[in-house]
């Protein structure tokens, strides 16, 4: 059985940070790409950051410069670092990673955390 936890989510005041963290855990051989992504309401899931074994970012466009997306591969975590909250940012975050386990490659999801940017 494989999980993913965030925590981290919470309110922040606009220009203001918060970090994410998600832990895997669970019958884990390897874990590819981390990923998170966000959903406001109304609207459709979106990736936010997504980083791979290897360390390569990719993140989308208005979030560039503000968010920062790493992981530490020994300890199956993957953390968003987000500066500069914008009113846009509000919405609840997932994680996504891919992980190899026996029975072969697979995609999870966590259940996601809140963030909230308000004055």
């Amino acid at each position: 059985q494989v999980q993913l936890v965030e925590s981290g989510g919470g309110l922040a005041q606009p220009g203001g940070s918060l970090t994410l963290s998600c832990l895997a855990s669970g019958n884990i051989l390897m874990i590819n790409v981390m990923a998170w992504y966000r959903q406001a309401p109304g609207k459709q899931r979106e990736l936010v950051a997504s980083i791979n074994y290897d360390k390569d970012t990719n993140y989308e466009e208005s979030v560039k410069g503000r968010f920062t997306i790493s992981r530490d591969n020994s300890n199956h975590t993957v953390y968003l670092q987000m500066n500069n909250l914008r009113p846009e940012d509000p919405a609840a975050y997932y994680c996504n990673a891919d992980i190899l386990k026996y029975t072969g490659w697979h995609a999870y999801w966590g259940p996601g955390t809140p963030v909230t940017v308000s004055s």
